[in-house]
């Protein structure tokens, strides 16, 4: 339930969905696995897995959902190997070179005979939305798994307004100006990890790991006109986690301090501890989001059209 990576997206207009609305088409686009000879599917399950009875979580104006995708595993070195087997079979036959049209319909042929042997791939993303908000906030570490989310709920509801976020000086420059400057505000905290850039598409890459930020040796790589393109960071004594130039928040960590606060619940009461953590973890990520915008002196609301 705890999420550990973060992409996420500003609506441009009001999300006025309701939970029963919500509930009734996403219901209508579930997952289904694959059939002997389909390469992939993608549909809702329910939020809270086996636990749970609805698609549609909600708790505190924040509303659960989880996105299933079962994928066909095909090695393409198998697939080349037989591709060209059929190839030279061709050329050995006829003496001459398999068309470009024959060589894609011999890899037609040999996927839709691997298909109903081959081992699935399964994987679950799972994300909120809040409207008050204005956010919609994906647990995962794939920017294109996060644009499939969101395709597949735009599909389902027929429209998604949605934008990422991008303040109006670049995030990898305020990133810098915070070690440069000490600029960064009193809810953050700098971690011990980074990674700097030079500029240029050939310029140096330089990772540090339980390094002090406000070191020398990290003076010297910022004088160097590095700048920086992740950063590691605490905030207000409850999370930790890794900030990317383009916004996106990886190995997000919740401190012991935050998981304790559901202590108290039984846990043998799966659905109610499940229910408390994801209130609890949500909470924590609108108010984490809402400071690390602050910082970019942007906020998610901003990007609501007039």
């Amino acid at each position: 339930m705890w999420f550990k990576n973060l992409y996420f997206f500003a609506f441009t207009r009001p999300f006025e969905w309701s939970e029963q609305d919500l509930e009734k088409h996403l219901s209508e686009h579930l997952f289904t696995p694959c059939g002997s000879t389909e390469i992939s599917h993608f549909g809702w399950v329910n939020a809270l897995g086996k636990h749970g009875q609805t698609i549609v979580h909600s708790v505190n104006g924040n509303h659960l959902l989880c996105a299933r995708k079962e994928e066909k595993i095909l090695p393409a070195p198998v697939i080349k190997d037989m591709i060209e087997e059929k190839v030279a079979q061709l050329e050995a036959e006829q003496s001459r070179s398999a068309t470009k049209k024959e060589k894609e319909q011999f890899k037609e042929d040999i996927i839709f005979e691997l298909l109903p042997r081959a081992f699935s791939r399964v994987t679950d993303t799972h994300a909120y939305i809040n409207a008050k908000e204005n956010l919609i906030v994906i647990n995962t570490s794939s920017r294109s798994k996060a644009e499939d989310f969101l395709a597949l709920l735009r599909k389902v509801l027929g429209t998604l307004p949605v934008t990422s976020v991008s303040p109006e000086k670049a995030p990898d420059e305020i990133m810098t100006d915070w070690l440069t400057e000490t600029t960064l505000g009193e809810s953050f905290q700098l971690g011990m990890e980074a990674e700097f850039h030079a500029l240029g598409d050939d310029g140096a890459v330089v990772r540090v790991k339980n390094q002090e930020l406000d070191s020398d040796e990290i003076k010297a790589h910022l004088d160097a006109d590095k700048f920086v393109v992740k950063l590691g960071l605490e905030w207000d004594d409850a999370l930790s986690c890794i900030l990317c130039d383009d916004l996106a928040i990886k190995r997000l960590k919740f401190f012991d301090v935050i998981h304790e606060q559901n202590e108290d619940i039984d846990k043998d009461d799966v659905v109610a501890r499940l229910d408390a953590d994801f209130a609890l973890m949500a909470g924590e990520i609108n108010r984490f989001i809402n400071d690390l915008l602050a910082e970019f002196s942007v906020k998610a609301s901003d990007y609501l059209e007039e």
